[in-house]
C-alpha cells in the first residue's frame, strides 16, 4: 500500500470529510476554554478518525472495505451526538451546529452508497 501513489482529492468523501475536519478547526478558538479539551478534543479526533477510515478503506481491496467503512459510519454517528452535545452545552452556536451537521449528513450520504457498492 503506497499512499503517495493515490490522489486523495480524488475521492469526494475524503475531500468532504478533510474539509470537515478544517472547518472544526476553524471554530475552535470559539469554543469555550473549559470545552475545548474535553468534548471538542473528542470531535475533532472523531473527524480524525473518519478521515483515515475513508484514506484506509480507499487502499484495501474491496472485499476489506466493508467492515473499515462499518467502522468509519459508527465513528460519523459518534460525531453527530458529539456535535449536539456541543451545541446543547453551548460550546458551539446554532449556526457553526447547522454547517456541522450539514456536512455529516452529506458525508453519511457518500458513506452509504459506498458501504451499499461493497456489499454487491
Amino acid at each position: 500500500m503506497n499512499l503517495h501513489t493515490i490522489d486523495e482529492f480524488n475521492i469526494p468523501i475524503f475531500k468532504k470529510s478533510y474539509d470537515l475536519y478544517k472547518t472544526l478547526y476553524s471554530y475552535r478558538l470559539a469554543v469555550p476554554k473549559q470545552d475545548r479539551y474535553t468534548l471538542w478534543q473528542k470531535c475533532e479526533q472523531t473527524i480524525l478518525d473518519i478521515v483515515e477510515g475513508i484514506l484506509l478503506a480507499s487502499q484495501e481491496p474491496k472485499n476489506a472495505k466493508y467492515s473499515t467503512l462499518e467502522q468509519v459510519s459508527l465513528k460519523l454517528n459518534m460525531a453527530r451526538v458529539f456535535f449536539r452535545l456541543a451545541k446543547e452545552v453551548k460550546a458551539i452556536d446554532n449556526k457553526k451546529y447547522v454547517v456541522l451537521q450539514t456536512n455529516v449528513d452529506e458525508i453519511g450520504r457518500m458513506l452509504s452508497g459506498w458501504i451499499k457498492s461493497t456489499k454487491e
